[in-house]
């Protein structure tokens, strides 16, 4: 028996086969030694071009009366990227954070809807499909690292060193429990954006495999609303 499960522990992956499983077909470029997924690189890079191109044009010639849509529309995510600021952070420093909680927004929210409502399945890739860059764990945790290391470097610019005393605050006896929930926020972040992502088109390809008209279209709208939700949640939820 002993001989049995040593057989079968020696079958199983080592740590480092299991840091490869990946979900779903890729299309690879090989850089060097790295590996990137090409896909999730392709639509990101048209996000940020769409994304620029709105704001380039919303933002030229501006009237103090506005007389395009688009310079309404950039108005309008500026005020509401502002007040979001100014809730989460305060009056006094909100203004600094603009632009940080503004770009997270704007690009996780143009890669939802990119991918839920921009047909990629019938662009042809090597491998694999084009799809929403945030149903790729790699970019929803990137991303996370990004928010977790302006959260901490924001904290020590404000407090210095002091700034590690809330770990044991209101009791030393919690100190495991926030370092824990902290260095947590990353991992809780990335997968909350990548499993509602990924679940949703999952979900909106299965129904329209089964029931192609009707059906999966309250699907779809309820997913647009969920990636809505998910570009607000992630900039604000780690302060």
């Amino acid at each position: 028996m002993v001989f049995a499960l040593s057989t079968h522990f020696n079958e199983l992956p080592s740590v480092m086969n299991l840091a490869a499983v990946e979900v779903g077909k890729h299309w690879y470029w090989t850089i060097g030694d790295f590996q990137l997924h090409g896909q999730v690189l392709v639509v990101s890079w048209f996000v940020i071009s769409l994304i620029t191109i709105i704001i380039a044009l919303g933002t030229n010639d501006l009237k103090l009366l506005p007389e395009k849509y688009l310079q309404n529309l950039v108005e309008y995510l500026f005020e509401y990227i502002r007040d979001i600021a100014k809730t989460q952070i305060g009056e006094e420093e909100y203004q600094t954070w603009i632009p940080f909680i503004g770009t997270l927004f704007i690009f996780i929210f143009g890669c939802n809807w990119t991918g839920a409502l921009l047909p990629w399945s019938v662009v042809e890739i090597p491998n694999g499909e084009l799809a929403a860059p945030t149903n790729d764990i790699n970019t929803t945790a990137a991303l996370a690292l990004l928010t977790s290391i302006a959260y901490f470097s924001a904290g020590l610019r404000k407090k210095g060193f002091g700034y590690f005393q809330k770990y044991v605050e209101p009791t030393p006896i919690l100190l495991p429990i926030n370092v824990l929930e902290d260095f947590t926020k990353p991992l809780s972040l990335s997968f909350r954006l990548f499993g509602n992502i990924l679940a949703d088109e999952l979900v909106v390809g299965v129904l329209l495999s089964l029931v192609p008209l009707i059906i999966p279209i309250p699907i779809m709208l309820l997913g647009l609303f969920t990636s809505a939700i998910q570009a607000l949640v992630f900039p604000t939820l780690p302060g």
